[in-house]
């Protein structure tokens, strides 16, 4: 639950923000000069490019714990099976032999979503959040039938 709020309020907060920056490139355009217009777009620019990346993102985020509920209610999820540091990170070496074992589910079985689910989760678990992305993006797919793209 707190993630959700944080995730509101962060959300909430830049789009305040793309709309007092829209409406300073606003006005600059209204202004009419040559430079004014050519900065009050460049300025209207940021906040489009800023809406869209938080429109995908939360699109990805609604999928992703659509994806988690579902697999929740399957008894699919994967289980915390993983070794900590006395500081509560978790230990690299359990990361990796979890991630080996959800890599090769996922070879096995590429067609289902529910091992690129894991897969993603296992990628986060090893901090490799770029990957994990991919393999969530992967998994959303599948699971709503679309191509995937390699």
């Amino acid at each position: 639950m707190r993630a959700k709020l944080t995730y509101a309020v962060t959300a909430a907060v830049l789009v305040f923000y793309f709309v007092l920056a829209g409406s300073r490139g606003v006005l600059l355009i209204r202004h009419g000069t040559l430079l004014t217009v050519t900065f009050g777009v460049a300025v209207l620019i940021l906040p489009v490019i800023g809406l869209w990346f938080l429109w995908k993102n939360t699109q990805f985020v609604r999928r992703a714990n659509a994806l988690a509920a579902e697999l929740d209610a399957e008894g699919g999820l994967p289980v915390d099976e993983l070794a900590r540091t006395p500081s509560g990170r978790i230990d690299r070496a359990s990361a990796d032999a979890v991630f080996a074992r959800r890599r090769e589910e996922t070879e096995d079985r590429p067609g289902d979503w529910r091992c690129w689910f894991r897969l993603a989760v296992a990628y986060q678990d090893a901090r490799d959040t770029p990957r994990a992305r991919k393999a969530m993006q992967r998994a959303i797919a599948l699971h709503a039938d679309k191509p995937v793209r390699a």
